[in-house]
């Protein structure tokens, strides 16, 4: 028990050295894009990326979290047969939704001139357009590393993702915004080779068996599939769109100085990675198992400790918010990003605090909950940002995350207290609806 316990300890020290490693690298992607292209430029570079990655998590299958949740199902009840089935419909769904990504942003690579006139946007978003299709298994691979509850290694490798990145950038962005974004699909094509060639020796340790099909579960797994889809398509509204509309209603200027401010956001994202990895990965294990007061005391810790380290890290943030921003940008970013970034702080404290939201629907089997909550978020947001970001730009812009994200979270207070039975195991563990 006690070396298992270190193990656990072991595994979950190098996933936050891993997800961390990552996000300072992330950073460095933004410093090194914005320092090389310029503020024109690195606007054009951040609105490249948002649209492709707004198409990229719109029309993708999101197949990662039935993939864990019903692997795990079948793990424990040793049906190798329907494990296997269920990672051959995974990369099916993954490969189709990838395509779509990369239709889609090759389309309005043709009109890009048409929306951002004098922008040049239209070879950059045609290039980045095929990385949505390169990254497209990588969610099955990191599928596999998490049911052998390996997260370290899934954090490990986003961390070599952000690696190449930064190094294909660097190159690219030489070449202005064209090469940059070219730089970025290569690295994503290495990234993808090496967290797969991961994730097929993980999948290779699992016991073989007859093909089976899902049978009685493959009307509910298909449902978890829509319902994961469409919560994703929902978060990437909300969460890609923002930059690509703030350079419509506001001068373009403005969706640089929003995109950057948006580091609080990534930072305290990273901070709570490893800690949804690790919810993820053992409380579905545990619900699954019928180990319930174990997922709720784990749920419990989590609130408490990550409300308690934003009381603190919040005032400090906002005070130190003109230096975080000017030293890495330039005077310019520091002059009109501060007040958005400042905004944005709030909001990824908020965000931290109720990460749960984002696993706790896929232990329960219900990930319906997080479409209810992200209608609320979008159909909130881009009134407020359309209004908001023409009159303000990137802090207006901030203010409307700031209202879609107050809303969100207050929805989540109440889904919490009614699914107190759910989470004291009143419930068939087996049960998964997609409401």
């Amino acid at each position: 028990m006690a070396f298992r316990a270190l193990v656990r300890l072991r595994r979950r020290s190098a996933t936050a050295f891993g997800v961390y490693l990552a996000t300072a690298l992330g950073f460095f992607i933004s410093v090194v894009a914005t320092r090389t292209l310029g503020v024109g430029g690195y606007a054009r570079f951040a609105t490249v990326l948002a649209v492709v990655g707004f198409f990229q998590m719109l029309l993708d299958l999101t197949v990662e979290e039935a993939l864990v949740k019903y692997g795990f199902r079948y793990s424990t009840a040793e049906d190798w047969g329907r494990f296997r089935r269920l990672f051959e419909l995974a990369i099916a769904y993954k490969l189709i939704g990838g395509a779509l990504g990369t239709v889609a942003s090759a389309v309005l690579a043709g009109v890009a001139q048409w929306i951002w006139s004098g922008e040049h946007l239209g070879l950059p978003m045609l290039i980045g357009a095929f990385i949505p299709l390169a990254q497209s298994l990588e969610g099955v691979a990191a599928g596999a590393l998490i049911l052998r509850q390996r997260y370290d290694l899934r954090a490990h490798f986003s961390a070599v993702s952000m690696a190449l990145r930064v190094l294909g950038i660097g190159i690219g962005s030489i070449y202005g915004v064209p090469g940059a974004v070219g730089g970025m699909l290569v690295a994503q094509v290495l990234a993808s080779a090496a967290i797969g060639s991961a994730g097929l020796a993980a999948f290779r340790r699992f016991p073989s068996g007859a093909r089976a099909r899902l049978g009685a579960d493959s009307l509910d797994f298909r449902r978890f599939v829509i319902s994961s889809t469409i919560g994703s398509s929902l978060v990437s509204a909300r969460s890609q769109i923002g930059v690509p509309l703030v350079g419509v209603v506001a001068p373009f200027a403005q969706a640089g100085y929003f995109r950057n401010a948006q580091a609080p956001l990534t930072g305290f994202a990273a901070l709570s990675t490893p800690a949804r990895l690790v919810l993820l990965t053992d409380q579905t294990a545990d619900f699954e198992r019928g180990h319930h007061d174990r997922m709720v005391r784990s749920l419990r810790r989590y609130i408490v400790w990550s409300t308690a380290i934003m009381v603190v890290a919040v005032p400090v943030l906002w005070w130190a918010m003109p230096w975080l921003i000017g030293i890495p940008y330039g005077a310019a970013f520091r002059e009109h990003a501060t007040a958005a970034a400042r905004i944005l702080l709030i909001v990824g404290a908020l965000q931290l605090v109720f990460a749960w939201s984002d696993t706790l629907p896929i232990t329960l089997g219900r990930p319906g909950l997080r479409i209810v909550a992200h209608v609320l978020e979008l159909v909130v947001f881009v009134p407020f940002l359309l209004v908001f970001g023409h009159a303000w730009g990137a802090t207006g812009a901030a203010i409307a995350v700031l209202i879609s994200t107050a809303a969100f979270c207050a929805l989540w207070a109440v889904l919490i207290v009614r699914l107190r039975h759910d989470l004291a195991g009143r419930v068939r563990p087996g049960a998964v609806t997609a409401a």
